[in-house]
């Protein structure tokens, strides 16, 4: 593995894959951190198992294990999946493995960006993230992948899309946000964006779903589901906090074009009724810094929107909801030629994601 210093991955020729392009793979980090998962995690790791049986069915798929848990994810996880002893702080691939750059002949490299758990110490969920931060450096010397240095660039796998074909989306809420590149100007960012992904026009949603921790990521609220068309996740109930929200990015993406010039296609899903945290749950949670991590009532950030595109699957989550089958319908309409399949990811969602945020794609 070379560590790329000197150079960009636009000015190699490399850019980032849409996530509909074909995979050679996925990651995945298996969880336990007790602050995250409630009552030791058995809960999210069974979730966590079927996202990844779902995946593994059409691509093959690594999951990092610390120490401790490596023989119980062994044991968990079938013969067709690799499992490798890794630390980490947590679970989220999603946001702190490599994001993966291709060119033109089929190479793929990795782009090693500074992690600070989604905020720092302005407006962080945990500290210390310094096993987070390695992981990407990790998984590309594992998976034998020169990597680009940008460690010195805070940004999650999660608060961006690409199209494939020049767009990359995200939110002004995350990228802007205090915690993260304060010192930088919007088109400063966007000139980091343009440099490393290989995009040449950045969307930017003003926000993201209602009370998500992560500063409002747009794998949360919006999705490319082919070049020119995305799902935005849509409520119609006009009393909700999240229908201004969703309509201001409706407003947005109606007003935009991608990078081919194209206006933008929007197909609504529609968001559950809102999910809260029961005062059960929130009692099987460690505390985080003597402060509880989630207190009964809390509402969850839960999107349909957070759905992993493999090789095969579309993989999403329900929650017990009448939505469910509509939005699994809508999908399945967006995606005919792969299978839906839908995992109760309320275990998964209490740590503060879902299950595009547990996951990671490496393209082919």
């Amino acid at each position: 593995m070379n560590i790329i210093k000197d150079s960009t991955p636009t000015a190699d020729g490399f850019r980032m894959p849409a996530e509909y392009e074909p995979h050679a793979g996925c990651i995945m980090i298996f969880p336990e951190r007790p602050d995250s998962w409630q009552y030791g995690g058995y809960a999210a790791r069974k979730a966590f198992v079927q996202v990844a049986e779902a995946i593994a069915a059409s691509e093959k798929l690594t999951v990092c294990a610390s120490a401790r848990q490596y023989d119980n994810a062994r044991a968990l996880l079938s013969s067709r999946i690799r499992v490798v002893e890794m630390s980490s702080d947590d679970a989220w691939a999603r946001d702190y493995c490599p994001t993966f750059v291709r060119n033109g002949k089929g190479e793929v490299r990795g782009i090693d960006w500074g992690f600070n758990a989604w905020g720092g110490l302005y407006d962080g969920l945990y500290f210390p993230w310094d096993n987070d931060n390695r992981m990407a450096r990790k998984i590309c010397d594992l998976m034998d992948k020169d990597v680009y240095d940008k460690r010195d660039f805070i940004l999650e796998g999660g608060s961006i899309h690409v199209d494939g074909e020049g767009t990359c989306m995200t939110t002004e809420s995350c990228l802007l946000s205090k915690g993260r590149n304060p010192q930088m100007s919007r088109e400063q960012i966007e000139s980091v964006l343009m440099q490393y992904l290989g995009v040449s026009r950045v969307l930017w949603l003003p926000c993201g779903i209602y009370h998500d921790e992560t500063n409002g990521h747009v794998d949360n609220i919006c999705a490319f589901v082919r070049p020119g068309e995305v799902a935005l996740a849509w409520t119609e109930d006009e009393e909700d906090a999240q229908y201004e929200m969703s309509r201001a990015c409706l407003e947005y993406l109606n007003s935009a074009r991608d990078a081919k010039g194209r206006r933008i296609t929007v197909h609504k899903l529609p968001l559950p009724k809102p999910v809260t945290v029961t005062k059960e749950e929130c009692e099987g949670l460690d505390a985080c810094w003597d402060e509880p991590t989630r207190t009964a009532g809390e509402r969850l950030a839960a999107s349909y929107v957070n759905f992993y595109i493999s090789n095969g699957n579309i993989v999403m989550p329900k929650f017990g909801d009448p939505a469910d089958d509509k939005a699994r319908d809508i999908l399945q309409g967006l995606f005919p030629h792969r299978k839906v399949v839908q995992i109760y990811a309320r275990d998964i969602l209490i740590g503060g994601g879902n299950i595009h945020c547990i996951t990671q794609q490496v393209p082919r």
